[in-house]
């Protein structure tokens, strides 16, 4: 497999897991695209940054915004390793991050990097803008900078 053949491979898990998992709550995809030794660099508050981390965070975010998905604006890759920009939108439908429900519609950008080895996301490194998701759920100002 060539390079350029091996990066278009991995983008297409990881668009698969953006799209199907999170997006869609296919939670069989998850246990098929998820290797089962993952680390996750940069896990969430109140997360392991194994697997299992990353699959309850995955459905306490499917729970909170049932209608959670997200707008993919670019992937680039080299090699195995995946680099995607995308926006989160969802309902707030459920507690997260301890905030009871809102009926708020948030959104939300994330800048992630997941290295895809044989199939698998193996590893995450990750920044989500949880400023601003918590501003929009009414647990911070609107105007708060964080100065």
């Amino acid at each position: 497999m060539t390079h350029s053949t091996a990066s278009e491979a991995a983008k297409a898990v990881v668009r698969r897991n953006t799209e199907e998992v999170q997006g869609g709550g296919n939670f069989d995809l998850f246990e098929e695209l998820f290797a089962d030794d993952f680390l996750d660099h940069t896990p969430q508050p109140n997360c392991s940054p194994d697997k299992d981390g990353a699959r309850g965070l995955y459905h306490a975010l499917r729970a909170a915004f049932p209608d959670f998905h997200a707008d993919i604006h670019w992937q680039a890759a080299d090699g195995d390793l995946v680099t995607t920009y995308k926006t989160y939108h969802g309902t707030h439908e459920g507690t997260f991050l301890g905030i009871p429900a809102t009926g708020r519609k948030i959104r939300f950008e994330t800048v992630d990097a997941m290295r895809v080895r044989d199939g698998k996301i193996t590893e995450h490194w990750g920044v989500a803008n949880l400023f601003s998701l918590m501003q929009q759920l009414g647990a911070l100002p609107a105007g708060a900078n964080g100065a």
